[in-house]
């Protein structure tokens, strides 16, 4: 069975939501289904880092172009337990042969109070077949709100989102490209919406998605503010320091 992650301090602003109140009712809650970070990421570039154990002990490993580290990766080297979470998961779909085995296991596995769920606080949709058992999911379930960043933005060349500039895959199901991957290319030719990685927030020429929302409901493009533990002595560590400084 797969392991449903609770809401974090992020994903638990969604209930403010007036938009999405329907999907919690009932006293219904918010997961993440979450994987190995960079390993089940195979259109991350700019964000590639990965967790490696070498001599008993986890580290990080960046990408040769890595240019801001993974905040889910920094915490799998931190939080024991929260790896071995997402390493069964990965193990799991790993072994699923097919979209009806991935859909089995994922059907079989959801939480009964499940009112929203986000793909991926780390990992991504790493083969064709786990994100088709994703839709089928999200089709099966009408009344459950589910969305997702993605960079492997392949998966997507197969299925008509009925409305990709404001994210809609499906009425249920949200979608946002994560820019700064291997497939960017595909981002406009897809009509997608996309979410842009920033340093600083006077760098912003969209609004900035801080709790979820925007990638949670309708609507068209917005930021991210970098965050997370990143590479010492990068722009991106710099960024970080003065945000907490301010």
């Amino acid at each position: 069975m797969l392991k449903f992650s609770n809401e974090n301090s992020k994903t638990k602003k969604l209930r403010k939501i007036a938009e999405l109140q329907g999907y919690l009712a009932n006293r219904r809650k918010i997961y993440s289904l979450d994987l190995l970070s960079g390993w089940s990421c195979p259109g991350a570039l700019k964000c590639m880092s990965k967790v490696v154990i070498s001599d008993g002990k986890r580290r990080i490993r960046d990408g040769k172009c890595t240019e801001f580290r993974c905040f889910s990766a920094s915490q799998e080297v931190l939080f024991p337990a929260l790896y071995n979470l997402r390493k069964h998961n990965f193990d799991i779909l790993k072994k699923m042969r097919g979209v009806r085995q991935c859909t089995e296991m994922m059907e079989s596995s959801l939480p009964p109070n499940l009112g929203i769920l986000r793909y991926h606080v780390g990992g991504g949709f790493f083969k064709q077949a786990y994100f088709d058992a994703a839709v089928e999911v999200a089709r099966n379930h009408p009344n459950r709100l589910f969305y997702a960043y993605i960079k492997n933005l392949k998966v997507l060349e197969s299925h008509k989102m009925e409305d990709p500039s404001n994210g809609v895959l499906l009425p249920n199901f949200r979608i946002t490209a994560s820019r700064g991957g291997k497939y960017d290319e595909l981002i406009k030719p897809l009509n997608m919406r996309e979410a842009v990685v920033i340093n600083y927030d006077y760098e912003a020429t969209m609004e900035i998605d801080d709790d979820d929302s925007h990638a949670a409901t309708m609507g068209g493009s917005f930021n991210l503010l970098i965050h997370g533990t990143q590479p010492a002595g990068s722009i991106a560590s710099t960024a970080v320091a003065l945000q907490r400084k301010r």
